[in-house]
């Protein structure tokens, strides 16, 4: 009996490490930059670099958006070549155009999850339930939750199952409220994200403007801006490998 106990967990260990370590990548359904009459969608390399990361790393990306489908895009710059991999690698577009919905997910399946930036986060984040709920199973079952410049807006109502805020008593970065000022958005932005993370309890430490500023708090990983998404990603892929 003990014998084929032994075998039974052997098997059980080789298993677990031979399945596949993924992250989900939220990206916004939202296209529409308030009443500005812009578009806006999730940012490119926010969403770019991080798979480059992780892509090289062997873990595999998948994509949520609120709405599923292909999401909009933003901050299209192709001459950056982590970019162009990016798009034009055919897996990556086969799963942006099929991008799930929530209801979809199977939040067991994930190491983590990247919620990408990009002003449109700020209009159809917060207040999506389900995919805080994702992000809360994700995060109580170990794995690690990471966001980048206004990727942040998908944590400022995320609570874990004790009502408690995620991100409350945690170290974070975000997109600053002079960042948003020098884009003249701060007048049509629903809510000034830095702000309301403190709100929330959040410590935020901002870097100056345009600068690269990665956060790690514990298994909470965020980014102030478009320059941090690189950095982002390799936080991300050595809090996969440590777990």
């Amino acid at each position: 009996m003990k014998y084929w106990t032994l075998i039974l967990a052997l098997l059980f260990i080789a298993s677990s490490e031979t399945r596949a370590q993924r992250v989900l990548f939220v990206l916004t359904s939202n296209d529409e930059l308030g009443n500005t009459g812009e578009n806006t969608g999730f940012y490119l390399s926010e969403a770019a670099h991080p798979w480059y990361e992780l892509h090289e790393a062997g873990i595999e990306v998948d994509f949520m958006s609120p709405e599923g489908g292909m999401p909009p895009v933003t901050g299209f710059k192709l001459d950056d070549p982590v970019n162009r991999l990016f798009w034009e690698n055919e897996e990556v577009q086969k799963k942006l155009q099929n991008s799930m919905k929530p209801e979809e997910v199977e939040p067991g399946k994930y190491d983590a999850i990247h919620f990408v930036g990009g002003h449109g986060t700020m209009w159809d984040f917060p207040e999506n339930e389900k995919i805080a709920e994702i992000a809360a199973r994700i995060y109580e079952n170990q794995g690690v939750v990471a966001a980048v410049c206004h990727g942040p807006a998908g944590l400022v109502n995320l609570k874990l199952s004790d009502g408690s805020y995620l991100v409350d008593g945690k170290k974070v970065a975000a997109f600053t409220n002079e960042e948003e000022k020098v884009k003249d958005l701060d007048q049509v932005v629903p809510f000034l994200l830095a702000d309301k993370l403190e709100e929330r309890g959040a410590i935020h430490i901002p870097a100056p403007t345009w600068q690269e500023n990665v956060v790690v708090s514990g298994r909470l990983i965020t980014g102030q801006n478009p320059a941090s998404a690189g950095k982002l990603g390799r936080e991300l892929v050595k809090q996969i490998r440590d777990r």
